[in-house]
């Protein structure tokens, strides 16, 4: 059985365009390709590229997992080693959890704590290690080139703790924002919707300037990736597809 490049990226959650790149690299080729010039890919292929993504979230580069994957060691070993490093992995994690539940029963000194104002954004921040951080930056120098992306974060490298939570909270109340226009009916070109994405063009433009095609794209990307739209969906389930049409619209008017 056969799998195309979009059902692979569907299943395990990578986009087709970092497939693509691993195919690209020697990293992962697929199966064959199609008169239509469509990858296709089977068990083997799957397998290969379950074994790339655990090494990634071990924070593993793309050279070292190429030295490993053309070894051609035995596939129950390698798995076996996997499952050693993932559970070292896990109990790593255990301790950090039982760390900070320690802590946080020292800052609420045993009593309940209310939710703060925010609170329905935690989502936006869970998870995002080194290795995922890894994976984004990867495909961004791929999508926006290496130079561009390297000039981004040399911007911000030296901010403040502060200055990242400062962050964060601004991209939580410009969704928020949009969340209370979609309620009350308010369509992608309304001016407020608009005023709310300058807002968004101006934060994003800290870190890097888009011009009209990259700004739409970044629209797109917002939609159409799964681990974006699932935190939009999670936020609202009308959120991305909105933020991509009200992108689209800034991007048309005010942008060149």
């Amino acid at each position: 059985m056969a799998w195309s490049i979009a059902q692979v990226a569907r299943m395990s959650k990578v986009t087709s365009r970092t497939l693509r790149h691993y195919d690209e690299i020697g990293l992962l080729p697929p199966a064959w390709v199609g008169a239509n010039g469509y990858r296709y890919y089977e068990q083997e292929q799957l397998l290969r590229l379950q074994q790339i993504l655990v090494m990634r979230e071990l924070g593993v580069g793309l050279d070292a997992i190429a030295e490993i994957v053309h070894e051609g060691r035995d596939r129950a070993e390698v798995l076996a080693l996997h499952r050693k490093w993932l559970l070292a992995e896990r109990d790593r994690f255990q301790r950090l959890a039982n760390t900070v539940s320690r802590t946080i029963e020292e800052l609420r000194g045993g009593e309940n704590v209310n939710a703060k104002s925010g609170s329905s954004m935690d989502h936006w921040f869970e998870g995002f290690d080194s290795a995922k951080q890894a994976e984004l930056q990867e495909e961004a120098r791929q999508r926006w080139g290496a130079e561009n992306v390297d000039a981004a974060n040399a911007q911000v490298k030296d901010e403040p703790s502060r200055w990242w939570r400062d962050q964060r909270e601004q991209w939580a109340t410009q969704l928020d924002s949009l969340v209370e226009l979609i309620d009350a009916g308010r369509e992608p070109v309304d001016p407020a919707v608009q005023d709310v994405l300058d807002g968004h063009y101006r934060w994003i433009s800290q870190h890097w300037t888009p011009n009209r095609e990259s700004y739409t794209g970044l629209g797109d990307l917002y939609a159409d990736d799964p681990r974006f739209r699932a935190n939009f969906d999670r936020t609202d389930p009308r959120l991305a597809e909105f933020l991509r049409a009200a992108m689209a619209e800034y991007a048309r008017t005010r942008l060149d």
